[in-house]
């Protein structure tokens, strides 16, 4: 039953068609506004319109989905569990109006469409670029967009639909709500040096003697990094003397080839600097940092033709990726 005692289909249906008949794009905007801000009135000058129609509209939606939208504060407006729903699916109405426009602007340049792929450090050197290769050949001008970032930013983009698809190492407990996964392969962490680092050419090597030496890690808000904290604490609460926080592989690799650094990254990454002596690999297997790389997105019928045909592309590199046992992946 919902509230008041309506069965909740009824009620499920008295919204809907409420929304399609009376809700305007303008009081998302609002509602959007309002949730940046904290605050009616500055959300209202932000929008050109005065404060009383911007509560007024407010007090609209309220009503027509049956929920308190906003907590009153000292310091101005909260949203309650209710809004912050809203909000994001507001924000992805928008997102999708852009997205829209975009492939239509596309089309009418002779663009067979756009994709929007967030990646993440695991994915860009072979995967990535393999499967933009792959995708052009059948559809030469669809328009591609690679973001690179970490989780903690792709993710809320993809929920806010600012990107179609992130590739990469997939989330294992945040980020997974409303967001479909696909694994593809498991790959494992290396350790990487410069190769005239002293450590270069060691075998058997022990973490005693990476001690004495500076670390570039990626940042405290990815899982590598906790599991590297976690190993180094369970090392007698081992300090590296020097700490990099990188997500640059373009800056990681000129660090580690010209300072005595240790680097932590997927297999897969520095895999072809290896074979070409510009890095090398430390002989010592970290005991952590196995992972999943795939890809996530909010469900097949979320991605425009151009999305569907770069994720089935995607799933054709990984499947070649995964056969071949690439140098570093958990296949070999």
């Amino acid at each position: 039953m919902g509230q008041g005692g309506a069965p909740i289909a009824t009620r499920h249906t008295r919204i809907v068609e409420r929304a399609l008949t009376r809700l305007k794009l303008r009081q998302l905007r609002l509602l959007i506004a309002v949730g940046q801000h904290g605050s009616i009135q500055n959300a209202a000058q932000d929008l050109n319109i005065s404060q009383p129609a911007a509560t007024k509209m407010i007090q609209d939606l309220e009503h027509d989905f049956e929920v308190k939208l906003f907590d009153r504060t000292n310091r101005g407006v909260v949203p309650t569990v209710f809004g912050d729903s809203l909000i994001r699916h507001g924000k992805l109405i928008f997102a999708q109006v852009s997205n829209a426009a975009q492939e239509l602007d596309d089309l009418n340049e002779g663009n067979s469409g756009r994709v929007v792929v967030g990646t993440l450090l695991a994915a860009s050197p072979a995967l990535i670029p393999l499967t933009v290769e792959r995708l052009l050949k059948d559809r030469p001008k669809v328009a591609v967009k690679i973001v690179e970032r970490t989780n903690e930013v792709l993710m809320p983009a993809l929920l806010s639909g600012e990107v179609d698809m992130v590739v990469g190492r997939l989330p294992s407990h945040r980020h997974r709500e409303n967001i479909t996964q696909e694994r593809f392969f498991d790959e494992r962490t290396v350790a990487i040096v410069g190769p005239g680092h002293p450590l270069a050419q060691a075998r058997d090597v022990s973490f005693d003697q990476l001690r004495a030496y500076g670390w570039i890690l990626p940042p405290v808000e990815t899982t590598l990094r906790r599991q590297a904290d976690q190993f180094f604490v369970r090392q007698g609460g081992y300090v590296p003397e020097t700490t990099i926080e990188s997500v640059s592989y373009l800056a990681n690799r000129s660090l580690l080839r010209t300072h005595d650094f240790i680097g932590l990254m997927p297999a897969h990454v520095p895999a072809l600097d290896i074979e070409n002596g510009l890095l090398a690999q430390i002989d010592w297997p970290p005991p952590f940092g196995v992972g999943a790389v795939g890809v996530s997105h909010r469900g097949e019928s979320s991605l425009s033709p151009a999305g569907r045909a770069f994720l089935d592309a995607l799933r054709d590199t990984a499947a070649g990726l995964g056969g071949e046992a690439p140098v570093g992946s958990a296949h070999a």
